[in-house]
């Protein structure tokens, strides 16, 4: 079994295998002509369920045959322009690049003696990071699985930073449509049940100010800890980018820690005309990015940035094995003394990848392409009196819901919309997200692919509405 150990002897059976796999995915690319299959669960699973793990096929070939049938054939793909569903991007061919050399090399950005260079370039990118954000020379930050584990790491410096031992105390403020990392982040914390206080959002979907700032005069008559402002630089349901120079004077003012979640909108970070939309991320105390979502790259890709390099100390603990305190006297860089996990991927190559070959401007014009795509598609559904759209996209991201000329029960509007949503993922011709508004169900297009064009939209939308109108005429059929 040594003969599969990647090595100096095994370099030649490496670069085989490796090319096999890779020649099977760019066929499979290349031939895709729709998001998705519509495979049933049902159908899936029996695939799956028969194959015995314990007896291997020993042959590359046989098992690349075998994953053809059990993942690549009915996988999802991203890269379709009419997959416009969650916050799942299609991802440039350096960040591929990237990911392949770094799961290879398989370097632990734990420490310095598991990684040399990598911890260095890991630093590079934070500093650019920061630089880009404006949060000045003391800044710092690091690399994370994602959204929410950034989230997590950034409140719990602010609980430690609250400086208080009780902390049923302490409240988090965010708004109503924040990601919910922020309540489950509390409740890992050890806060109380009711520490998240939700702020209501205007009719753009983004917070009003006026309740934060009531909220938080509130929470000083009731002797209670305001620990943390959670800003969202883009809503997971609407791509709504909170007010943040108005949000950071009222956390000035009560001198409360400033929180940024721009998991989503930080591919303004790098936009060549949207920059301004997220003015006021710099007077923020710590920031989420999430590099997989805007700036096109493979899962995973995230980093938490913080103004004051010293509130990661929060984080850090020492083991002799791994961390002892002479390396800090030694100014040895490990990176784990920043992190809430230990073995970490090389995840910061796929992005270093990226920026050497395309330049932070070539990310910038591909994030600016899809929201140009949302302004157009919102266009479109403004003027199509079958739809109801939600709100004018501050980034890539579309609301709305099918409106039936003749029927006006809304409950049976839920469900014809609910029904053209299932309909339309079973066919696989596009895969559309779903929400709430207002206790109502919703569609979604997370516009994420610079591929996709506005007859790929109005495409959809005219399925949407093929699926909605099939089943209300069922529905009358069955009422009658």
């Amino acid at each position: 079994m040594r003969s599969h150990l990647l090595n100096d002897t095994t370099a030649e059976q490496y670069r085989r295998s490796v090319t096999e796999g890779v020649e099977r995915v760019a066929a499979k690319l290349a031939t895709t002509d729709r998001p998705f299959t519509g495979v049933t669960v049902d159908a899936l699973s029996p695939r799956i369920d028969e194959i015995d793990l314990d007896k291997p096929l020993h042959d590359t070939a046989a098992v690349l045959d075998e994953l053809e049938d059990v993942y690549l054939r009915d996988a999802i793909y991203f890269h379709h322009p009419r997959y416009l569903a969650h916050l799942n991007c299609p991802v440039v061919i350096p960040a591929v690049l990237g990911e392949a050399v770094l799961s290879a090399v398989n370097s632990s950005l734990d420490t310095w003696d598991q990684s040399a260079g990598g911890t260095l370039i890991e630093r590079k990118l934070i500093d650019w990071t920061t630089a880009r954000i404006g949060l000045g020379p003391a800044a710092d930050g690091v690399f994370t699985s994602g959204g929410t584990q950034s989230n997590l790491q950034a409140l719990l410096l602010a609980r430690e930073e609250a400086k208080t031992e009780n902390f049923t105390d302490l409240r988090v403020f965010a708004s109503e449509v924040s990601h919910f990392s922020v309540k489950k982040s509390a409740k890992l914390l050890g806060l109380g049940p009711d520490a998240v206080v939700s702020i209501p959002v205007d009719q753009d979907k983004r917070m009003q100010t006026v309740a934060l700032a009531r909220e938080l005069e509130r929470c000083a008559e009731d002797g209670l800890v305001p620990m943390a402002v959670v800003a969202t630089g883009g809503t997971t349901d609407f791509g709504s980018i909170d007010p943040l120079p108005e949000i950071a004077g009222l956390c000035e003012q009560y001198g409360v820690w400033m929180h940024v979640d721009a998991a989503y909108g930080c591919g303004l970070l790098a936009s060549l005309k949207y920059r301004d939309r997220i003015d006021g991320i710099e007077r923020a105390d710590s920031v989420t990015v999430d590099y997989h979502k805007s700036f096109f790259q493979p899962v995973s890709s995230s980093a938490v940035l913080v103004r004051d390099a010293a509130t990661l100390r929060h984080a850090t603990y020492h083991a002799e094995y791994l961390n002892p305190r002479r390396m800090v006297q030694e100014r040895i860089p490990n990176q784990v003394d920043k992190s809430l996990q230990t073995t970490r991927r090389f995840d910061a190559l796929k992005l270093w990848m990226t920026l050497r070959v395309m330049g932070a401007d070539g990310i910038g014009e591909l994030f600016d392409e899809v929201c140009d795509l949302a302004a157009e598609g919102w266009k479109l559904l403004a003027a199509d009196p079958r739809f109801d759209v939600v709100v004018r996209p501050s980034l890539s991201t579309l609301v709305f819901r099918y409106i039936p000329a003749t029927v006006t029960d809304p409950a049976e509007i839920d469900r014809a919309n609910l029904y053209a949503r299932k309909a339309l993922f079973a066919s696989g011709d596009a895969v559309v997200a779903g929400t709430k508004v207002a206790g109502r169900h919703y569609l979604k297009f997370t516009l994420l692919n610079p591929e996709t064009t506005t007859a790929d939209i109005a495409a959809v939308l005219d399925l949407i509405a093929g699926h909605a109108e099939q089943y209300l005429g069922e529905s009358l059929d069955r009422a009658s």
